[in-house]
């Protein structure tokens, strides 16, 4: 199967934001559970979850846009690093209170898991500072659109 590098591309960026505007998306409308993940210390959980969505779906609709992406990659990146070591890594060391003994190996998995998905997420935030994005992009319909093209 033949696929052409702009369509790659597209794909690329299609299939690596739908996991920030998912996310941002469940923080907008419907962050009960994420809300539950947050540290006890976290300051009006239900601010900080909408700020969150608004950032998530902000900067990954940048990607999937193909505008802008070593601002939003760098803004994604910055996430990925805070909620990693403010929820994850800390996650992986000790269990709430409230989780039943029962559950423990499902908060262990989650935490993992969770904590190597946004080092894999990152690695591709960083591939982004040096992407150029192709033509099924908002950067290349803008650049034919202009005097120097």
């Amino acid at each position: 199967m033949h696929i052409s590098k702009d369509l790659s591309e597209f794909l690329f960026r299609l299939l690596f934001c739908t996991i920030f505007i998912g996310l941002g998306a469940e923080h907008l409308f419907s962050d009960t559970l994420l809300r539950e993940l947050m540290p006890l210390w976290v300051p009006f959980p239900r601010g900080i979850s909408i700020l969150c969505g608004v950032w998530l779906v902000g900067w990954g609709s940048l990607i999937f846009l193909g505008w802008h992406l070593r601002w939003a990659a760098t803004a994604l990146a910055a996430f990925l690093v805070v909620v990693t070591l403010v929820v994850h890594a800390p996650g992986i060391l000790s269990r709430p209170d409230g989780v039943a003994q029962n559950c423990a190996v499902f908060w262990d998995i989650l935490q993992r898991s969770n904590l190597v998905k946004n080092i894999c997420l990152l690695g591709v935030c960083f591939h982004l500072l040096h992407h150029e994005p192709g033509r099924y992009s908002l950067q290349s319909y803008l650049a034919k659109g202009s005097p120097a093209s």
